[in-house]
């Protein structure tokens, strides 16, 4: 089985490049506090790394 991913937006997308706002709203992340759980895959590991200083992950069974 896949494992999956919970990612918390953690920090604010006021100061940051295009490229990382777009990459928040393909992950489904929408303001501070909140929460999309995801399957963890390759696009989405390259897509964590974009923005890794705007969120925390944790795994999730």
């Amino acid at each position: 089985m896949a494992s999956k991913i919970k990612i918390t937006q953690k920090k604010g997308l006021i100061r940051t490049l295009p490229k990382q706002r777009s990459t928040m709203e393909a992950l489904g992340l929408h303001g501070i506090g909140k929460s999309v759980v995801k399957v963890h895959t390759p696009s989405i590991s390259g897509m964590l790394k974009i923005v890794s200083h705007l969120v925390s992950t944790e795994e999730v069974e």
